[in-house]
């Protein structure tokens, strides 16, 4: 099969998984942040654990994913992620979905499939070299700590920083999967080791501020997240990595309409209403033998 259909696939069913637990990581914050107990109550939530392990499943295909596809064509498929968790997410509040969040959702698939049509590169075989993985990763935690500071909406700029984390990481896991599998260098080299550990903290980071974020709701949070992760990772693919857009110039304004349309549409679906609180009877639902980025 082309490695472009496999890291499509791949993406494809990562999404889903991400979807499944963004939506029951909101239910759950929502919960907690309505008792005021604080976030230690989820570390002794059997469904939050469930809802890391639908996490850490799409995370691992989506490492996959980085396997065959540049990041500049599997990090925009992550948009899927909110398309996928608008009907969920209307599903479990009892109600139908909007025309609305239909009208976000064929927008956001159009401007993707534009994007597709760009981006649809050779596998990745580059890597960050171990100064410019640094770099990254000191800058982003430097942004990261800017977005966090105690202000006004800390929802969003959680949010922010989370996609921003998210993006990072997966940046780095291409670096990591790419090295780990050139047969011309060791397996555990200092370069894989290195990456792997800005590759857990961040991705552990980004777990929990979207936890943060998504206590004031999920469409918003979801959406910046969404919007914020493809951003990062596209930047370093372009500018450190060596990957390009295909088609010249008119690829370079088809890739940019089409991130506008499917940000556009992203945009229409934060307008969906807000879900109501969740029966006790989704949370247990969540399948509790999901394991494990």
């Amino acid at each position: 099969m082309n490695a472009t259909l496999i890291a499509v696939a791949l993406s494809l069913i990562s999404a889903a998984a991400y979807a499944t637990a963004a939506v029951a990581q909101e239910r759950l914050a929502s919960r907690i942040a309505d008792s005021g107990n604080g976030g230690l109550r989820l570390l002794a939530s059997g469904p939050w654990w469930s809802s890391v392990g639908l996490n850490a499943s799409a995370a691992l295909l989506h490492v996959a994913a980085l396997k065959y596809g540049p990041l500049t064509l599997v990090q925009p498929l992550g948009a899927l992620t909110l398309v996928a968790a608008v009907p969920l997410g209307a599903r479990l509040a009892g109600r139908r979905v909007t025309r609305l969040e239909w009208r976000g959702t064929g927008l956001t698939l159009i401007g993707l499939g534009a994007l597709l049509l760009t981006a649809s590169g050779p596998a990745p075989d580059d890597t960050l070299k171990m100064p410019e993985a640094l770099a990254v990763a000191g800058v982003t935690m430097a942004v990261i700590g800017v977005l966090s500071r105690p202000g006004t909406r800390p929802g969003l700029r959680h949010a922010t920083a989370s996609g921003f984390a998210s993006g990072v990481a997966s940046a780095l896991t291409q670096t990591v999967t790419v090295a780990a599998t050139d047969r011309s260098g060791p397996l555990f080299s200092p370069q894989v080791i290195v990456v792997a550990l800005l590759v857990a903290a961040f991705a552990v980071g980004g777990l929990f501020l979207s936890q943060t974020a998504y206590r004031g709701g999920l469409g918003a949070p979801l959406a910046v997240v969404t919007l914020a992760n493809p951003l990062a990772a596209a930047a370093i693919g372009l500018t450190l990595l060596g990957e390009r857009l295909q088609g010249g110039v008119a690829g370079l304004f088809l890739a940019a309409g089409g991130a506008a349309l499917a940000a556009y549409g992203v945009v229409v679906l934060t307008r969906s209403p807000r879900d109501e609180a969740p029966s006790e009877d989704f949370l247990p639902s969540i399948p509790s033998q999901a394991v494990a980025p």
